[in-house]
């Protein structure tokens, strides 16, 4: 099975002259769990290349297990470096697609048509559709065959408000995920902010924050039906399920 990653081509935090990025752990933790499941990985950008990286992501206190394998990973760096435009991937078929987020999708996925494109396109077909954190910002233009909203009705997930309030950026983000999700018909739902909490209603899947990438990525494999992630292991907090709508 083949899956596409998405990542922003975007590195600038509105006009505050610092960068941003995709945060590193997004990326890192649904690779690997992709990786490990044997799927056929395609990376991808707008511009192709390497994705900016938050350096707040690359912080000694942001590290976990999966960015630190990626450091000593010199195939997955160089991979990472050399993803392909985005327009070059859209006419291959997909079993799966997958946003990272970081603040840069607020910029330029929310926005890209290409993108818009190949999430309509994907989610007509029933096939899995996921983002985390400010990864569901690729959704904002995004619709269904019948013309509304890609999440209306539906239960996801993604940065909150309260959250976005303690990284201090409420008023240089051009839009809040929270809000779009909300405006746009979603059933948002939430957990505490920065602990795990995902959500998956049909093939629609999300998840709230960082902590949160290695749930939304088994959940697409369960969707896939690819084991052995078909159920939550032992001890495991399961992801919310929604009836499919």
């Amino acid at each position: 099975m083949k899956i596409l990653m998405v990542m922003t081509s975007h590195g600038k935090l509105g006009n505050t002259g610092r960068k941003t990025g995709v945060w590193l752990e997004e990326f890192a933790a649904p690779y690997y769990v992709f990786k490990e499941a044997g799927l056929d990985i395609t990376l991808a950008s707008p511009r192709g290349g390497h994705p900016p990286v938050d350096p707040k992501s690359e912080a000694p206190e942001a590290q976990t297990p999966t960015t630190r394998r990626l450091y000593s990973d010199r195939e997955t760096q160089a991979w990472l470096a050399a993803t392909v435009r985005l327009r070059d991937a859209v006419d291959e078929d997909f079993d799966a697609i997958f946003y990272p987020g970081g603040h840069g999708p607020l910029w330029d996925l929310a926005e890209d048509p290409v993108s818009i494109d190949l999430i309509e396109g994907m989610y007509r077909l029933g096939r899995p559709v996921a983002a985390v954190c400010h990864g569901p910002a690729a959704f904002r233009h995004a619709r269904r065959a019948d013309g509304h909203p890609l999440v209306k009705g539906k239960a996801v997930t993604g940065f909150t408000n309260t959250e976005e309030a303690a990284t201090g950026l409420i008023d240089v983000v051009p839009f809040l995920v929270e809000g779009m999700l909300r405006e746009n018909g979603g059933r948002f739902t939430r957990g505490p902010n920065w602990f795990p909490h995902a959500e998956a209603d049909g093939h629609l899947l999300t998840g709230q924050n960082p902590a949160s990438s290695e749930p939304v990525a088994k959940a697409v494999l369960r969707v896939l039906a690819v084991q052995p992630f078909l159920a939550s292991p032992a001890g495991e907090e399961p992801i919310s399920q929604s009836p499919h709508r």
